[in-house]
């Protein structure tokens, strides 16, 4: 183990240098290595804190001891072609400061571009956010960043302020003196004094890791995924540029007259998904960090660096996010799920299970060269299946990693359909059907797994809306906006009814098979009336085959609105997972 007394160094900056060296490219700070968090209050309240005198923590930086011909983190041409730090706590700070400063613009964490306004009011030293009221009153200087983006002197700026307020209001000596000292503070914040703790270039990841947690408690543990995306702002920015406005543009409608668009209503990906999803084509490995010495260009056998390994591995990843970025690829596999009877991100209980079935829909397009009608069906049986039985629940990239190393070397289309098939296979026996299907769904939660199966098997069937002459795919359409939703979920047995006769624990009385998805006319309707009260009234709307067809495709056994409650739950249980896996089997 490294002896923790070597592995990093105490360096003292002021403000002025920092920014210096993030000017030359020096200190690697990525646009966007993640997205800016802080609202502009708390960027207020940092520079409160450096104005009174007070501390603002340590920064942690990482010396980069693959400096060789890389390329620079962030956009523009920089002096050092290659950051000899990299920042690893303290991201937000110097963001704050160097927006603030250099008067740059933020990428926030929904991908937007917005300005860091922070006012100030030399009179009293206060800052604030700048607002409509600030910016009309001239106590205030309403963007800070004005000061230093001048180039004046201090001495220009004072004499500046001082002649614009005087010609509102009259100023005592006291006043002008007063101001002048507050305005040289502000001004003389470049010199504010910074620690840096700098770890060596020979400290492993796993280690800068646990420093950066036992620094910084409060902080986001680093995973694998962000050492992976701080490679690619250092060696291959374009991909990583490319990562974020994928992730950017999923998450907001495109307009008839733009262009072609990943937005969805299954997911808003992170550049870190979509990671995932690219290693896992490229590299067929599901653990990430193993992928992380190779693209720093290690021989894992021999733990020597080479800048022509790191160039090829890069070149890997590189063609396979371009597989993973295609936007006919993206929506082709999300059109697969639609054909397995899901519709929206509202019938999705695991991201993991989408981008993972994402990477096997990719791999046999490009690797095997599946015929598209025959991927499409085989990825939404593996979606519903790994979805169905939680498959990447815990342990996710254990299990992917698995997954990969049964996929990565076979024999063509036909092989790869029949892996895929025979690993369902083993999970989905007549005893999962039987037993601990109906198990599972005893259950009262409302974004179970189980539950949203069993719509995606209803979709599947073509069923109708129960009560309805309306189908389950057409009232679960997610371009249906409405003020209230088409569908509502509705206790078949209601709340007040059950209570009424004694049953108070809301884990009993919520259960999955206590629910159906009714219109929401239907649903007010019925209120809380018994089903023995409102199921003959309803009833008489439809033929008998109508009804017989309906309540069977809705799980519900014969005279169920006779039964005992506990009765109906357990026989209700046993014909929904009949119908989940007659929903399952239409996609063989």
């Amino acid at each position: 183990m490294t002896d923790m007394k070597t592995c990093f160094k105490r360096v003292d900056y002021d403000l002025s240098g920092l920014l210096h060296y993030i000017d030359i490219g020096d200190i690697g700070l990525p646009d966007i290595q993640r997205p800016f968090v802080w609202t502009n209050a708390k960027v207020r309240d940092l520079f409160d804190s450096m104005y009174r005198g007070f501390p603002v923590g340590y920064l942690l930086f990482w010396e980069n001891g693959q400096a060789n011909g890389a390329k620079q983190i962030g956009v523009g041409e920089k002096q050092h072609a290659v950051s000899s730090r990299l920042i690893v706590d303290g991201q937000q700070r110097l963001t704050s400061l160097y927006a603030v400063f250099r008067g740059r613009k933020i990428m926030d964490d929904d991908y937007r571009e917005r300005g860091i306004e922070i006012a100030f009011r030399p009179r009293d030293g206060k800052f604030d956010v700048a607002d409509a009221a600030i910016r009309r009153d001239p106590e205030w200087i309403p963007n800070i960043s004005t000061l230093w983006a001048s180039g004046k002197s201090s001495y220009l700026i004072v004499k500046e302020f001082l002649q614009s307020l005087k010609e509102k209001a009259a100023l005592t000596d006291e006043d002008e003196e007063k101001i002048s000292h507050n305005l040289d503070r502000l001004f003389d914040l470049q010199k504010y004094p910074f620690t840096a703790l700098e770890i060596a270039p020979t400290v492993e990841e796993e280690q800068v890791a646990d420093i950066f947690v036992r620094i910084n408690s409060e902080g986001v543990k680093l995973n694998q995924a962000d050492f992976i995306l701080t490679l690619l702002s250092v060696f291959w920015d374009e991909g990583r540029h490319a990562l974020e406005m994928f992730s950017r543009a999923s998450r907001h409608p495109a307009s008839p007259d733009d262009d072609p668009s990943p937005y969805n209503h299954f997911i808003e990906p992170d550049p870190d998904q979509l990671l995932r999803v690219a290693v896992a084509l490229g590299f067929g490995r599901g653990r990430l960090k193993s992928v992380y010495q190779v693209l720093r260009g290690k021989d894992l056998v021999t733990g020597e660096f080479s800048t022509e390994r790191r160039e090829s591995q890069f070149k890997v990843l590189q063609d396979a996010q371009e597989h993973v970025l295609n936007l006919t690829n993206w929506h082709q596999f999300l059109s697969s799920l639609v054909g397995a009877g899901f519709r929206s991100a509202e019938m999705i209980s695991s991201q993991n299970a989408l981008l993972y079935a994402y990477a096997f829909y990719l791999i046999g397009r490009i690797k095997y060269e599946t015929p598209e009608h025959v991927l499409q069906k085989t990825i939404g049986r593996w979606f519903f299946a790994s979805s169905l039985t939680g498959r990447y629940t815990g342990s996710p990239e254990t299990i992917m990693d698995g997954d990969l190393n049964r996929i990565n070397h076979l024999n063509g289309s036909e092989d790869f359909v029949r892996t895929l098939d025979e690993i369902i296979s083993n999970q989905l026996t007549n005893d999962f059907w039987q037993i601990t299907l109906p198990a599972a769904l005893e259950s009262s939660s409302a974004r179970s797994p189980e539950l949203f199966a069993y719509v995606a098997a209803q979709n599947r069937l073509g069923a109708r809306v129960l009560f309805s002459h309306k189908s389950v795919p057409e009232m679960l359409d997610p371009a249906l906006k409405a003020k209230k939703k088409a569908l509502e979920r509705h206790h078949l047995f209601p709340r007040a009814w059950l209570e009424k006769q004694g049953v108070d624990d809301l884990k009993i009385i919520n259960q999955i098979a206590n629910f159906a998805y009714l219109e929401w006319p239907e649903n007010i309707d019925i209120g809380d009336e018994p089903p023995s009260g409102y199921v003959f009234r309803i009833q008489a709307r439809f033929s008998p085959e109508e009804w017989g067809k309906m309540r069977r495709m809705h799980a519900l056994p014969d005279d169920w609105e006779r039964m005992e409650y506990s009765e109906f739950l357990t026989a209700r249980r046993k014909l929904m997972a009949d119908i989940i896996r007659q929903g399952f089997e239409t996609l063989k």
